[in-house]
């Protein structure tokens, strides 16, 4: 690859990284006093539109478009990308699905920053016109419909749809030929495995419901994970200390937020360096992941002062900042 294809793109990058929230920021957005005020502040940071600055979840969304609004305009091969908005396509299946089996209808469930959005996902899964669909989505849209129609179980339905999310953004990640986005890919796998097992060892799942929701990745052995889950969650918090995410059994030992904001923290921890590669297309995938992460964290803290937690009960949920 040459060392100029992403010269503009991480130019482009550079200037934007400067808006990004530091973790002082974040500090003034959790001193705020109420949730308005908060998202006051942040709209005062050049967040949202001139519309809708009163709705936290349409100042958010405008975000996560934006994000892509600027992605589409300087990457050379946005393709590369895919794998990044895996979540919101899959998610946009589990939600199209849902609505077509329950004939209820919710236009604010879904995402339209991704290769298909909302209604046209409906649209697919309303005519069965599967084959629209990516090849590695069709089979599964197609056994989750029909599980759904028979069984009327939605976990079982989401479970499908889930894995194959996590298989898809695996081999995106391999064929992708970029050491970050395959890096990245099979940490998201991996930070999932893991989050599967400590749920379902707090909810009592067995092995077989283990199998069918864990996708096999390089960072962590499923088969191992499961028995350290059917065993308690310090064996999960023994094995992990045995694989590239040992600091995760601290987390998991310390509290459930702390373990949840670890997960989200390790994901951030993978791309961070890749913010001084200016020849490759690291700064450009780390920018967009860093948004997300930026994003979430305000919705966090939005939600917690609109819910009247207290600041410290909302600070331990908040993420690690990018820069």
């Amino acid at each position: 690859m040459g060392n100029t294809k992403y010269t503009y793109a991480v130019a482009r990058i550079r200037a934007l990284e400067v808006a990004l929230f530091s973790d002082a920021v974040i500090e003034q957005l959790l001193s705020c006093k109420t949730a308005a005020e908060a998202l006051q502040f942040v709209v005062e940071k050049g967040w949202g539109d001139m519309a809708d600055q009163d709705d936290p979840d349409v100042v958010l969304r405008r975000e996560e478009e934006k994000t892509w609004e600027v992605i589409k305009e300087v990457a050379p091969d946005a393709s590369v990308f895919n794998v990044l908005s895996y979540p919101k396509l899959y998610h946009n299946l589990k939600a199209a699905i849902k609505e077509v089996c329950t004939e209820a209808r919710n236009p604010n469930i879904f995402y339209d920053d991704c290769p298909i959005p909302g209604e046209e996902m409906l649209r697919i899964v309303e005519n069965r016109e599967f084959s629209r669909l990516p090849s590695h989505m069709g089979n599964v849209a197609q056994e989750a419909l029909e599980t759904l129609l028979h069984t009327r179980d939605g976990q079982l339905c989401d479970i499908m749809i889930d894995k194959a999310a996590l298989e898809a953004i695996r081999k995106a990640g391999k064929e992708s030929g970029e050491p970050i986005i395959e890096n990245y890919a099979d940490t998201m796998v991996a930070i999932a495995d893991i989050k599967i097992a400590v749920r379902s060892r707090k909810t009592g799942k067995s092995a077989d419901f283990m199998r069918s929701a864990m996708a096999e990745c390089d960072g962590v052995n499923v088969e191992q994970l499961i028995r350290a889950a059917l065993a308690g969650e310090d064996e999960i918090a023994q094995y992990l200390e045995g694989t590239a995410y040992a600091k995760g059994a601290q987390a998991l030992r310390e509290s459930a937020s702390a373990f949840e904001r670890w997960c989200d923290n390790r994901i951030i921890q993978t791309i961070s360096p890749q913010k001084y590669n200016a020849f490759t297309i690291g700064p450009v995938i780390a920018y967009v992941i860093a948004r997300q992460n930026e994003i979430k964290t305000v919705r966090i803290i939005l939600s917690g002062k609109l819910n009247d937690l207290p600041d410290d009960s909302i600070r331990e949920r908040v993420r690690e900042m990018y820069v």
